[in-house]
């Protein structure tokens, strides 16, 4: 079963635990990275499978005052990871579909998220596609790792 809670204290050795190939760590950063970029608009979260923690995120609240093509009212999904050794399993995938009914609770006044992709790491997008995002057919090019999809997922409408 896979479950989503907010990071807290009780988290921070596992989370250092989870590794990345090393050509994965150029689209979503590190461990330590994820940690130190938590804010009152950068919410940290942790997936866990069965108990154990396999994955974390960061939740972008202001994801529109920093990208022209996120709508108002609406999430930013970032630095999405699932460990190296847990991935080919549909952990990813069941990840994102319990993405949208964890923020549905917790974020109750928006209404869609976003996120892009980059468009060298195709099972990523694939990833998203099965879990409930769109692909909205245009591209970010600001991206340090090259050109990224842009995606979208509908929350509250």
């Amino acid at each position: 079963m896979i479950t989503i809670e907010r990071l807290n204290e009780s988290h921070l050795e596992d989370v250092r635990q989870v590794s990345l190939a090393d050509e994965q760590v150029k689209f979503a950063g590190t461990a330590e990275e994820f940690l130190e970029d938590g804010s009152d608009f950068i919410h940290l979260h942790v997936i866990k499978h069965d108990g154990v923690l396999v994955g974390f995120f960061k939740i972008d609240t202001a994801y529109s005052d920093s990208y022209t093509f996120c709508q108002q009212n609406a999430l930013g999904l970032r630095a999405f990871v699932i460990d190296v050794n847990q991935q080919g399993k549909g952990i990813g995938t069941g990840a994102v579909k319990a993405l949208f009914t964890y923020l549905k609770q917790r974020y109750s006044g928006f209404d869609l998220i976003y996120l892009t992709v980059n468009c060298k790491n195709p099972g990523a997008k694939m990833c998203y596609l099965k879990g409930g995002f769109e692909d909205t057919g245009e591209q970010y090019l600001g991206g340090e790792a090259g050109p990224q999809y842009i995606m979208v997922g509908k929350l509250n409408q």
